[in-house]
Formats: structure tokens, C-alpha cells, sequence
């Protein structure tokens, strides 16, 4: 918080009531010899005045670049009401809503939030959120083993047109869990480059397998054939795993009318993603939360918790913790996850900016940013030696191959104030010198122009 409204007599108020003559006598059971008398290397304190010129100055160094990377964190407008309302003391410090009576505004924000997911992916539960979106794709592959409960079958498939943060962070949590994440590669050539090829998919033999992860739009920008993907799964008798960009869902078809009615077996049976698109400043990498979703008939093996709503014995309307199965001081071993917080104050600032935007708010963002990034992916392309990778529809990121190194062209842009993408080398070797650029909705035409600009000359 900017203030503490603390004044000494405040301070000797509370210490009074409390029953300590100093703020010392708090921590008087810390044996004397584990405390030290000074920090030498710690500066004197300064006055607000000079913090606040210092801070300003360290900020100013970051300056203000033109943004043009997204590769899963995206710079969207947020109305300067919703951080605003965030940082009311009711909301910003607010912590875990056990004791229902006290905790009726937090409880209700997190059933909205609920609710705006479950009409977003059109799934039938939402969970109050998790870390970030490759910490939710974990918890989807772990909830969708416990699911499906195979007995030695404890694989999953997934792409790698999925995030390569998200699969790394899979690895990770799964490494120690014996499932086996066999990635497959997307196809290079031809009219479906850039994406999973059902036809190719359709001949191929995993074996038996868990879930099916599909991303939606993947990590290049490129919309999957969700539908032929969503059915194959299902026929083999997998779950399938939607990873989505929020956003996307005010004009893609939502996860949870994946497949074909026709198939017996319709939707994605989880869906996870990164909230970061709403309403959350990119603020160098975080904090976000992420999204997790499911099928009802999967409620109880979901992580987290749902708050529900009901009626007191008057009849008046309440909200109250519903499911916290996952819960370790519950359930302890048999808790199904063992995260023991969310991001509360992430999910309250994207259930504001939801509310604040509303649906066609929501649809308008992602509509000019998929217009923007049309316009970038062409002008770029435009200049002579750049080249569009892919030819499949996307949403607001393209990849572009480069005539010189993607590293070189980067560190020249921000030599001009411009944060160019993000280089695919590094991930995808085999693009060599590609670009990966994003454009949302606060990219005017002027700034594509610029980028333009300087894009052909770090490239001549």
C-alpha cells in the first residue's frame, strides 16, 4: 500500500490493547542471540519524497517500449477503474474465505468469476484459479489421470505448438508422478503447417493414452482443428485438454462445444489457460493466474475451490466454499493438489474488467486485435527477405522467418524503443531465424507503421 495511516498514537493504542509496551516485545520469544543489532549493508531510510524520485527514476530506465511480443503474456488496455477497485482494503487485503459470515463480498466476486468462466469455455464448473497457465495444464494432466483412473496407463499427448513454458513446467510437475508426456511434432509443409494435421494424426499409434491436449489458439498464433481433434480423442477413449487464451473465446467456439454432436461425446472434458489477458499488467512476468474448468461429471477430482450459492435459514441469499477437495489440511495425503493458495487478487481484477467490458467488450478486443495483427503480418511480410511461416488462420500472433538473425533484429528495435517478438530459434530450432510478433487491440496504426519501418530497416 502507497500509505499507512499509522500514526505513534496509533501504534501505542494498539500496542496497549495488545498488551506489550513496544513493537519488540512481539517477537521476545526469538532468542537474543539469533538477532542482530544492525543491517550494514542496508542504506540509511529516506524521506516519501526522496523513495518516490528514486523509484520513478529505476522505472524510467525500463522506459515505455513499443510492445509488440505476446508469446503468452499480452498487453491489453485495462480501464483504469479496475485496479482502482482491486486496491480497495476490502479487496486487496482479503485473504482465504473459510469463515463464510465475514467473507460474503470476496465469496460472491469468486462466484462471478465462476460463473464468467463457465459462459466463456462453456464448460459446466470453474475452479477459483490456480498460479499461472502452465502450473493449470499440470493440474489438467494430473486431474485427468485421476479421472480416467487406467490402470498402466499413464500417458499423455501433447503437441509441441503448446507453449514451450507449458510443456516444460508439465515435465516438471509430472516427472515424479510416472506419467509419461510423449510429445508429437505439428506439421512443417503444405496447407496445414503451423498446427496439428488431423489426417496425419488419424494414421498414427500412440498406444493407449490418457488425454489429448490441444491449444487453442497454439503457441504460434494458429487455430487447430479443434473439432477433428477433439473427436479423435474421444473415439480412442481419451479426455481431451483444451488450452485457450480467454480472450479468443468472445469469437472462437468455445472448448466446451468441441467435436461433433454427432460423435456421442461433445467438448473438451478439461480446460485450463492463463487469465493474464484479463485485466493483468504484464508487470516483467507475473504475477497471473490461471484458468481451470471441466465437466461436471469430473467435479471431484478438480483442484481448488468452488464456491457455490445458497440460502440461510431466513432465505437469504449467501455464498459459501462448496468444494476445497484438493485441500492438504483437509485431506492431507489424499488432497488432490497440493497448491495451498490461488491468485485471489488476479481473478478479482478479470472478473471486474469482464464485468466492466461485458460480452461485446470482451468480442470487440479480440476482433481488433485479430485485425491488427493481420495488418502487421502483412506489412511485415511486405518487406523484402521477411516471409509469413504459416498460411493457417490465426488469432493475434504471426511468425515470421527472417532474413537475419531474430536475436540481431530484436537488439536493434530496442535500440529505437521497440520490443520486436520474441525469437523461435531458441524452441524451434528448425525456423532458424523466425520471429514471433503479437498486436492487440492498443496497437493504433500508426505504431504498426513504425514497426514497419524499423523492422525493414534492421533487416536491409
Amino acid at each position: 500500500m502507497p500509505f499507512i495511516p499509522h500514526s505513534e498514537s496509533d501504534v501505542a493504542a494498539m500496542l496497549k490493547a495488545i498488551g506489550v509496551a513496544r513493537i519488540e516485545d512481539l517477537f521476545d520469544e526469538i532468542p537474543p542471540a539469533l538477532k542482530i543489532e544492525s543491517l550494514a549493508k542496508v542504506p540509511p531510510g529516506l524521506s516519501e519524497m526522496d523513495v518516490t524520485r528514486l523509484m520513478k527514476e529505476r522505472a524510467a530506465r525500463d522506459g515505455t517500449p513499443l510492445n509488440f511480443a505476446g508469446a503468452g503474456a499480452y498487453e491489453h488496455h485495462i480501464p483504469a477503474a479496475v485496479w482502482t477497485i482491486v486496491s480497495r482494503g476490502e479487496f486487496y487485503s482479503a485473504y482465504t474465505p473459510y469463515q463464510a459470515e465475514a467473507s460474503q463480498g470476496t465469496l460472491q466476486l469468486i462466484y462471478e468469476y465462476q460463473t464468467m468462466m463457465t459462459r466463456l469455455t462453456r464448460m459446466d464448473v470453474s475452479n477459483a484459479s490456480l498460479y499461472d497457465g502452465a502450473t493449470a495444464l499440470a493440474e489438467a494432466v494430473l486431474m485427468a489421470e485421476r479421472c480416467m483412473g487406467k490402470k498402466g496407463v499413464r500417458r499423455v499427448l501433447v503437441p509441441r505448438s503448446v507453449h514451450p513454458a507449458y510443456r516444460k513446467t508439465l515435465h516438471t510437475i509430472v516427472a515424479l508422478q510416472d506419467i509419461e508426456v510423449v510429445e508429437f511434432d505439428f506439421a512443417h509443409d503444405g496447407t496445414e503447417a503451423g498446427g496439428i494435421d488431423p489426417a496425419w494424426l488419424a494414421g498414427q499409434d500412440f498406444g493407449p493414452f490418457t488425454a489429448l491436449v490441444i491449444p487453442q489458439p497454439n503457441y504460434f498464433g494458429v487455430l487447430e482443428h479443434v473439432d477433428a481433434l477433439t473427436d479423435w480423442a474421444h473415439a480412442k477413449g481419451a479426455l481431451v485438454i483444451g488450452v485457450v487464451n480467454p480472450v479468443s473465446l468472445a469469437v472462437l467456439k468455445p472448448p466446451g462445444e468441441w467435436g461433433s454432436a454427432s460423435s456421442g461425446k461433445q467438448g473438451a472434458d478439461i480446460v485450463c489457460g492463463d487469465g493474464q489477458p484479463l485485466g493483468v499488467p504484464l508487470s516483467s512476468g507475473g504475477p497471473y493466474f490461471g484458468i481451470l474448468c471441466c465437466k461436471d461429471e469430473f467435479v471431484r477430482q478438480m483442484p481448488g475451490r468452488i464456491v457455490g450459492r445458497t440460502v440461510d435459514l431466513d432465505g437469504r441469499e449467501g455464498f459459501t466454499l462448496t468444494l476445497q477437495a484438493r485441500e492438504q489440511h483437509i485431506r492431507r495425503a489424499k488432497a488432490t493438489s497440493n497448491i495451498c493458495t490461488n491468485q485471489g487478487l488476479l481473478v478479482t481484477a478479470a472478473t471486474i474488467t469482464m464485468a466492466m467490458l461485458g460480452p461485446e467488450g470482451v468480442r470487440r478486443v479480440a476482433t481488433n486485435s485479430m485485425t491488427a495483427t493481420r495488418t502487421l503480418r502483412d506489412k511485415l511480410a511486405a518487406i523484402p527477405g521477411v516471409k509469413t511461416l504459416f498460411a493457417r488462420t490465426g488469432f493475434h500472433e504471426a511468425a515470421l522467418a527472417l532474413p537475419r538473425p531474430a536475436s540481431e533484429v530484436i537488439e536493434r528495435l530496442a535500440t529505437e524503443n521497440i520490443v520486436a517478438g520474441v525469437a523461435l530459434g531458441d524452441d524451434y530450432p528448425e525456423f532458424g531465424d523466425a520471429l514471433l510478433v503479437c498486436a492487440t487491440e492498443t496497437k493504433s496504426s500508426a505504431d504498426i507503421d513504425r514497426f514497419a519501418s524499423a523492422m525493414a530497416r534492421a533487416t536491409a
